[in-house]
């Protein structure tokens, strides 16, 4: 009875390991790997197992910008398990990378947790930190971006959209031509089985008086999106830099 009341608080409880195949992926690749359970001093029952894709990501409270751990998919790998005392029970499972994961860019971690659903007792976590390329369809537009328009990569966040939930934000400063005219250009990626959504929003330079009103009021960013489909990506760049560019060039005015 000691050594329940011991494990409901976590000591001589269960513990958990997922153990992956390797650590660095892209999005929509299948994960595989082993959740490794060792049983405590006493037996303990499981209710569920569940991995968790964690990120960090940038949410606006009372106009402050707040960092805070987010979970952007829940995948089950097992219900109903018994641990006895010291078993090790391993638990092999598949799961896919949703294609909105964010790729990691900078110091934006990306993680697995798994947790131990545990009636009456402290819940064991476990935390694998995970690499995330690019998918090679948004790797394909960004170079795009960069060797034909003459746009860089400045800096890349992860934020809270009130619209589209958590999304990975791509700024981009302009050079050559657009450097007269544009402060900045933002993407947003929203990757599908069969075609690429680019949602840009065009941060136009202010002009004159009525282009500073326009930044004062916020008016001055517009949102254009366009559609790349699979063809397109695996065309030549030169022609994804072109749609891109008669949309953003609808702003030069």
């Amino acid at each position: 009875m000691f050594k329940k009341l011991l494990a409901s608080v976590g000591v001589g409880a269960a513990k958990v390991d997922t153990q992956l195949e390797k650590d660095y992926f892209v999005p929509g690749e299948h994960v595989h790997g082993k959740v490794v359970i060792k049983g405590g001093d006493v037996e303990q029952s499981i209710d569920s197992i569940h991995i968790f894709l964690m990120t960090e990501a940038i949410r606006e409270v009372d106009d402050k910008k707040i960092r805070e751990k987010v979970a952007l998919e829940k995948f089950q790998v097992a219900n109903q398990e018994t641990i006895k005392e010291r078993e090790i029970k391993e638990i092999p499972f598949s799961i896919q990378l949703p294609y909105h994961t964010p790729a990691s860019f900078g110091r934006l971690p990306v993680w697995f947790e798994t947790g131990l659903d545990i009636p009456m007792a402290l819940d064991p976590k476990d935390r694998d930190l995970i690499k995330v390329s690019p998918h090679p369809s948004i790797k394909k537009v960004i170079e795009a971006l960069e060797s034909y328009l003459g746009f860089h990569v400045k800096k890349v966040e992860m934020e809270q959209s009130k619209r589209y939930g958590y999304v990975q934000e791509f700024e981009f400063t302009p050079s050559g031509e657009y450097r007269a005219y544009l402060d900045e250009l933002e993407a947003i990626f929203f990757l599908h089985d069969t075609y690429l959504d680019v949602l840009l929003e065009v941060d136009r330079r202010a002009r004159g008086l009525g282009g500073l009103f326009a930044e004062a009021l916020e008016m001055d960013e517009s949102v254009a999106s366009v559609r790349l489909s699979n063809d397109d990506l695996n065309g030549p760049l030169e022609v994804i830099a072109q749609k891109l560019q008669q949309k953003i060039d609808q702003y030069k005015k």
